[in-house]
């Protein structure tokens, strides 16, 4: 396992640890500026980049409560301002009915810096439904059969998949163009070879992709995944706050990770050693 994604699950790990018991609220933990805190998010600011909503007029209601919710926290209106008040970079949020329960990002573009200045997230027509498998998606799958006083569903689980569509965005900011486009280059040859080697990873030509890559297909893909649940779990701190419920909640992930993910930040610990 790759030191990124190892990284980023202990990062998650702690993060839960942390907020487990926690009943602080947001601001205490997450700085907002004021003028983010004031501004309105209604749109972009400015006629090039910020925040563009591609929405079909018979979802635009349901997506307007999913968006309301997201707003709601201080988690999802600090990043809707980041990107919205930013004239540099544009995010396309559409919805289409091909996924109804799934959520995506892609149509990454850099310019020739190197530096992201695009990205669409994508929502299926139906994200207030359907929880995602506990392996890959610790915090959103926690959600499901939670004992709370109001059911974790609907505008909340579709408000924290938007969350972790997100947490894809801000991690892929930092990702450079070359990188992402040498990965996306690489992976196929790389599941050619593993397919046709008889699964043997130990290959050294999958051995050296991988080091040009950053870590195997998997890892990387690993390594998205779990910080888009970070993102997630932070919405949800600023949104149940009430002490039971949150500690019923983070309890429940903690249990999650432990269970599914619990190897990654084991092997994290004995390379910090």
């Amino acid at each position: 396992m790759k030191l990124s994604t190892i990284s980023c699950l202990f990062v998650l790990f702690t993060l839960l640890s942390l907020l487990a018991f926690s009943t602080e609220t947001s601001a205490q933990q997450l700085p907002i500026n004021a003028d983010v805190r004031s501004a309105s998010p209604s749109g972009p600011k400015s006629s090039g980049g910020g925040i563009k909503e591609e929405i079909p007029d018979k979802y635009k209601e349901r997506y307007q409560s999913w968006k309301s919710e997201f707003l709601a926290s201080e988690t999802g209106l600090a990043q809707w301002q980041k990107y919205e008040q930013n004239a540099e970079f544009t995010l396309t949020i559409t919805i289409t009915k091909d996924d109804h329960n799934g959520a995506g990002s892609g149509k990454y573009k850099w310019d020739d810096s190197g530096r992201l200045i695009a990205a669409t997230i994508t929502l299926g027509n139906r994200i207030d439904e359907g929880y995602p498998n506990p392996i890959y998606y610790p915090v959103m799958n926690s959600l499901a059969q939670c004992t709370l006083s109001y059911a974790v569903s609907g505008n909340i689980l579709a408000a924290a998949k938007i969350a972790h569509e997100f947490g894809h965005v801000n991690r892929m900011a930092e990702t450079s163009g070359a990188t992402y486009k040498l990965q996306a280059q690489l992976m196929p040859t790389y599941n050619k070879i593993l397919l046709s080697n008889g699964r043997n990873t130990n290959d050294p030509r999958l051995i050296e992709i991988a080091r040009q890559m950053g870590g195997t297909p998997v890892e990387i893909w690993e390594d998205r995944e779990y910080w888009g649940e970070v993102n997630a779990m932070l919405y949800l701190r600023d949104r149940i706050t009430k002490e039971s419920e949150q500690r019923a909640l983070f309890t429940k992930i903690i249990r999650t990770v432990e269970l599914y993910a619990k190897s990654y930040v084991d092997r994290f610990d004995q390379v910090g050693q």
